[in-house]
């Protein structure tokens, strides 16, 4: 699973499956095949993925499991 895609910095094309997290609703023509997954989420919500590697809640990070 693609956690975070940066479509603007890279050439990188999600596949059946994958997911992005992204604060931005443009779609790029090609840049996603069937079957992708795209998450469209605040800037901090990316963050979080970012940082965790997967689809989080922002709020989760920092607090004890």
């Amino acid at each position: 699973m693609t956690a975070v895609a940066a479509a603007l910095l890279n050439d990188d094309i999600l596949g059946p499956g994958d997911r992005c997290a992204s604060s931005t609703n443009r779609k790029f023509e090609g840049r996603q095949e069937p079957g992708a997954r795209t998450h469209l989420m605040s800037p901090a919500m990316v963050a979080a993925a970012a940082v965790s590697g997967r689809l989080v809640d922002s709020l989760s990070l920092g607090r004890a499991s």
